[in-house]
């Protein structure tokens, strides 16, 4: 009895994502996997060597693609199995599977590293039931932001997926918020999305005062449903953080809250955006959080856990995160305005 050595390479990738590894490790073994599924199941190799023989084809994945083929599980792929039977942050597990879905996760149409089919399938596999893809917007030139052409072919993939899929795939996108608060997308078109995040990556280091302006703009914009990665701050290669947004923070989450906008609890481990002592002024402002992945890869939507760790630490209530609520009700809820 063989395996399939598709599956076999691309759930070694997700592990490899899922603990952070170099992207060109990664890549080697999607890669691989793409060749190796053009390939009739009849018409495979089934030795190491003619494995080797074909493009996109190194030692490690030949190893693993023949041993798929033997029937055996490759010894790498068990040792990432076992690693990653332990929780990334065992403080978030008792609120982890509370959490439905995720609304900010990005693919090959903007900036992620896979396609917008393999990122539903493996938050389908992860237990998600709805999953937002928010891809960047056309400003964001450097993360291959989608011009309104491009989000409505995206929009027609995402039809075209949801057919084969049971998770339920979110139309969202991750908006830039422009210097004047504005938000970097036609009205009209944010007004058909399911979820919009609206997020600062520009001009990160505006004062105080223009900075609370520009937020609270986009916060009150009625199409808005999350605000991303709120103080913009990021760990840098030498362990030290990039320095993170001023702004007024009392003045930002009391119009979140007024106007219903969550407050997202980025899980990246580079980002922990909002810091704890932002978390907590939220909370007392009375604002709903998001707590989302801003996956770029498939195995980074398991990041979930990290930010939940976090809302437990900060004492969150469940029902405050949107995360938590069925599908009807987070759609509900994201319209409320519109």
């Amino acid at each position: 009895m063989t395996l399939d050595p598709v599956a076999i390479l691309r759930e070694y990738a997700y592990w490899l994502e899922r603990e952070r590894a170099d992207t060109y490790r990664v890549r080697a073994f999607r890669e691989a996997a793409d060749v190796a599924e053009a390939i009739a199941v009849a018409d495979r190799p089934t030795t190491e060597a003619g494995w080797r023989a074909l493009a996109k084809f190194g030692p490690k994945t030949s190893a693993m693609a023949a041993a798929a083929q033997a029937g055996e599980i490759p010894e790498a792929l068990a040792k990432r199995r076992a690693a990653g039977a332990a929780s990334l942050d065992p403080r978030g597990d008792s609120l982890r599977p509370l959490l439905r879905g995720d609304l900010h996760t990005h693919t090959t149409w903007s900036d992620g590293g896979s396609p917008l089919w393999e990122m539903a399938a493996t938050a389908e596999a992860l237990g998600h039931e709805y999953l937002a893809i928010t891809d960047h917007s056309p400003r964001l030139r450097v993360a291959n932001g989608l011009s309104r052409e491009r989000l409505l072919a995206q929009w027609d993939e995402i039809d075209r997926i949801q057919g084969e899929r049971d998770v339920r795939i979110l139309k969202g996108i991750e908006v830039d918020i422009l210097a004047d608060g504005a938000l970097d997308q036609a009205p009209e078109l944010l007004g058909q999305l399911d979820i919009v995040v609206a997020s600062v990556h520009s001009s990160l280091k505006d004062d105080a005062a223009t900075m609370t302006a520009r937020m609270i703009g986009a916060i009150s914009n009625p199409n808005t449903t999350v605000l991303g990665h709120c103080t913009g701050r990021k760990l840098k290669p030498d362990g030290t953080w990039r320095d993170q947004s001023s702004f007024d923070a009392e003045l930002v989450f009391a119009a979140c809250a007024m106007f219903g906008v969550a407050v997202e609890i980025n899980s990246r481990p580079e980002r922990m955006d909002p810091p704890d002592e932002l978390i907590e002024l939220a909370i007392e402002a009375g604002c709903l959080f998001s707590i989302d992945s801003d996956a770029h890869a498939p195995g980074q939507l398991d990041f979930l856990t990290y930010g939940a760790a976090r809302a437990v630490a900060a004492g969150v209530v469940p029902d405050r995160i949107i995360t938590t609520w069925p599908v009807d009700r987070l759609l509900e809820h994201a319209g409320r305005r519109r």
